[in-house]
């Protein structure tokens, strides 16, 4: 069972201060010869709500970029709760429209076992049909008591900046 909290545009939005990117603070990224920066005043939307519930596979709704279209962003997967001998995979996906993911992922964050942020750079420059993301989740458990794995988790999305002296499109 999943539970979502979401507005009527299908989207919610903390400034970076609020989120977890606070917990990783502001740090460069260098990706060959750019130097990428988190902002603190950058926008911060989610592609999986905050808190967000979990017992099960699932699927977060499409996400659409808009002003993300064709640029670098960080995504940050935030487990909040988690119990033990279980386990959670989260993959980011790419769509034109919203509707066609295609049959791989963007890519995987690496497999979760217990609290805590995890950060990814991924540079949509380089994917230019790309207008829609979604998060999707696979959940495992093992072991003794509730057959049931049970997560609190969020995945935020925000721009990364370019450093000084870097090259744009």
């Amino acid at each position: 069972m999943e539970s979502f909290s979401l507005g009527p545009s299908g989207r919610q939005a903390t400034t970076g201060s609020e989120g977890l990117l606070s917990k990783i603070g502001n740090s460069s990224q260098s990706s060959g010869k750019e130097a990428m920066t988190i902002s603190a005043q950058a926008k911060v939307n989610n592609l999986v709500p905050p808190e967000t519930l979990v017992e099960t596979n699932g699927a977060g709704f499409p996400y659409e970029l808009g002003a993300l279209e064709r640029r670098p962003v960080l995504i940050v997967l935030g487990v909040t709760e988690i119990i033990e001998q279980e386990s959670l995979h989260v993959s980011v996906w790419g769509s034109p429209d919203g509707k066609d993911w295609g049959q791989q992922a963007l890519f995987w964050f690496p497999q979760k076992f217990y609290q805590g942020v995890a950060p990814a750079a991924l540079d949509l420059r380089q994917l230019p049909g790309i207008k829609f993301l979604q998060a999707r989740w696979e959940v495992n458990r093992w072991g003794r008591g509730d057959p049931r794995p049970m997560f609190k988790f969020g995945v935020e999305i925000q721009e990364l900046a370019l450093g000084p002296g870097a090259g744009s499109d």
